[in-house]
């Protein structure tokens, strides 16, 4: 009896560890329909390139699912589906900060080096897939911020584009008061966008907030003050208009193109929709300006991500082999006006005549730094988000002092508790 009951166990274990197998081998090895979810895009250009992948591999096919802009409530909507341990989403677009936290989670898959060709990617870029020595995914555009200016108001007051903050002040003052119009604008409502502001600011007076690794507070008070007036000071004498604190990209790329800014902070893909807009030919595009000289960007960009409950892992991993290819991340730019990952296209001849700011967009890519590389990045960038808009925020109650050694306490005590 003892001896059949061992057996029948036996029989019970096989049986089990095989079903996990089978189970595990159908995730990896599954293909079929998919679902490819990803932050709105604001100019058009992805569904043509999902209709592409469609007619190809009309038995995979592909299902574009956007999520609002902001990069907080993509996350916010992908952590919900995947802590649920949905298999609603197979492929991921990643914000580049968020590759450590997802990993970490077991939220997403790693990916085998091999069938990518990330050594003709921007080395900065193809960095921001890796965690731990694993590649976790793979990059898809970049980012990198760039300075929209008036290049007709500009010449008409006989000024050159701005390098310092001491000649966007002056510049931004004048043209204000001037024409009636903003002085100058980013993405300051309290969101990513503010962090990713403020963290250019900061790298731009010889500064930084965290370590690489994001494993410790290397906040230089008096850089990360220096920061901040600039910023205030501009909200106090009106050359920052009030409304700026209200915008994301969307919005602040409204304002410019519009023509109710003199400068304004983007990302590349507002290029394309200014040349159609009422200042087409009349704008130009250089590198952040900062404290003593040109300025340094946070390194932007999406990754795309395996999510580890899809069903469907085999289909996803060659779309994104597909959507990373040299032909499409091309049409990325031409049709996005979004940087591509691959290097040689910044070289491009054609491109260029086409993009002339591609040589400004390649510059700002090489000397952009990466946000830090953390598990708890969310957290570190709703402090830093929080504490920077009540200091832009009328009256101006807060002295920069106090606003910057709280800031520094709140990040010490996320990253002690990592």
């Amino acid at each position: 009896m003892r001896n059949r009951l061992l057996a029948a166990l036996a029989v019970l274990l096989v049986t089990g560890c095989s079903g996990a197998v089978a189970q595990d081998t159908e995730r990896s090895g599954g293909s079929g329909p998919f679902t490819v979810v990803i932050g709105r895009d604001t100019t058009g250009y992805l569904q043509p390139l999902i209709d592409r992948w469609n007619q190809a591999h009309p038995a995979e096919r592909a299902t574009l699912l956007q999520l609002p802009e902001a990069a907080d409530e993509q996350r916010a909507q992908m952590v919900a589906n995947l802590q649920a341990k949905s298999d609603r989403y197979d492929v991921l677009g990643l914000d580049v900060v968020w590759t450590a936290e997802f990993a970490d989670a077991g939220w997403i898959v790693p990916l085998e080096r091999g069938m990518f060709p990330l050594d003709r990617f921007l080395p900065s870029v193809a960095d921001t897939a890796v965690y731990r020595g694993k590649l976790w995914a793979v990059p898809y555009t970049s980012n990198a911020g760039l300075l929209y200016y008036r290049k007709d108001l500009l010449a008409k007051e006989g000024f050159k584009p701005p390098t310092t903050w001491a000649e966007l002040r002056e510049q931004a003052r004048a043209l204000h008061e001037k024409y009636g119009i903003g002085g100058y604008a980013g993405q300051f409502l309290a969101y990513e966008g503010l962090t990713v502001n403020f963290t250019e600011a900061v790298q731009s007076a010889g500064g930084q907030i965290l370590d690489r690794d994001g494993t410790r507070v290397a906040l230089d008070v008096a850089k990360t003050k220096t920061a901040l007036d600039f910023l205030v000071g501009g909200l106090r004498e009106g050359w920052i208009p009030r409304e700026s604190l209200s915008y994301k990209e969307e919005e602040s790329r409204l304002a410019f193109q519009e023509g109710r800014l003199a400068f304004a902070r983007n990302w590349p893909h507002a290029y394309g929709p200014a040349t159609t807009s009422p200042i087409a030919r009349k704008f130009g595009v250089t590198r952040l300006p900062g404290l003593n000289g040109p300025g340094s960007s946070s390194l932007g960009g999406v990754n795309l991500a395996l999510s580890a409950y899809s069903k469907r892992q085999k289909s996803a991993v060659e779309f994104i082999r597909y959507f990373t290819s040299l032909e499409n991340e091309r049409r990325v730019l031409v049709d996005g006006s979004f940087p591509p990952v691959w290097a040689e296209l910044y070289d491009d001849p054609g491109l260029i005549k086409r993009f002339p700011y591609l040589p400004v967009l390649k510059e700002s890519l090489f000397s952009a730094r990466p946000r830090p590389t953390s598990a708890n990045y969310n957290q570190l960038s709703l402090v830093i988000a929080s504490a920077v808009s009540n200091a832009l925020t009328p009256p101006f109650d807060e002295t920069s002092d106090d606003v910057v050694t709280s800031m520094k306490g709140q990040l010490n005590e996320i990253i002690r508790a990592q």
